[in-house]
């Protein structure tokens, strides 16, 4: 059973970066592809930034203007996403989720992780 726990976040000023991980036990992170999802207060779930098996990207939106990347590594069993030039508006709880690819719903991903608050304020 693959089983997945975020971890990095916090609270940061606009304009700061911060690198979240998502790390997976139970299962190797090679057989999955591993999306980036957030929800803000008073808002739905979705979708950021989404990594396949074989590292191609995929991006859901233009919320984040390009700030965000992903990355994976396949040694530490983990997949980053950097956030840089952070705003207010990107405050949220962050979902890393896995399935067998990047499925456009995110309701087709199968394990999720249960988050972790990024608070961007002065």
């Amino acid at each position: 059973q693959l089983q997945l726990v975020e971890s990095g976040g916090g609270l940061v000023q606009p304009g700061g970066s911060l690198r979240l991980s998502c790390a997976a036990s139970g299962s190797t992170l090679d057989y999955y592809a591993i999306g980036w999802f957030r929800q803000a207060p008073g808002k739905g779930r979705e979708g950021v930034l989404c990594i396949s098996r074989s590292g191609s990207v995929t991006r859901y939106g233009d919320s984040a203007q390009g700030r965000f990347t992903i990355s994976r590594d396949n040694v530490k069993n983990t997949v980053y996403m950097h956030m840089n030039s952070l705003t207010p508006e990107d405050t949220a709880v962050y979902y890393c989720a896995a399935d067998d690819r990047c499925y456009i719903d995110l309701e087709d991903f199968s394990s999720w992780g249960q988050g972790t608050q990024v608070t961007v304020t002065s």
